[in-house]
């Protein structure tokens, strides 16, 4: 029998700043988003290490936190910032919500979120 789950399902795609294209499946309640780097305890499920050349994306950057079916994004004090749909800088700790469609940008680099509908999961 298999589980399933009363969640979304949902992706980042890059838009522009990294490998265009290029596409993460949001998995689970808590998602983090920042640059692999074992000798600093950071090992994000969204390795952006490869897909930021420039370093504008912070080890721990960002997160995404997944109840009851709705994306928040949360800042986790990175030095450039997280924002979404172009507004105001993300308050570190205060987590937003993201609907699908928005563009987040953390650093340089500029995703999409996408809520998958049945057809895409």
């Amino acid at each position: 029998m298999t589980e399933t789950t009363s969640q979304p399902q949902a992706k980042l795609v890059i838009l522009r700043g990294g490998t265009q294209g290029k596409e993460f499946t949001l998995d689970g309640e808590i998602i983090s988003i920042g640059r692999w780097d074992p000798d600093g305890g950071a090992f994000p499920e969204i390795d952006l290490t490869n897909d930021d050349i420039e370093a504008k994306i912070s080890r721990k950057h960002s997160r995404i936190l997944v109840k009851d079916g709705t994306y928040m994004l949360e800042d986790m004090g990175s030095l450039n910032g997280t924002y979404i749909n172009r507004g105001p800088r993300l308050v570190p700790g205060e987590p937003q919500e993201i609907k699908d469609g928005d563009e987040v940008i953390m650093g340089k680099t500029f995703f999409r979120f996408e809520i998958l509908t049945g057809e895409d999961a």
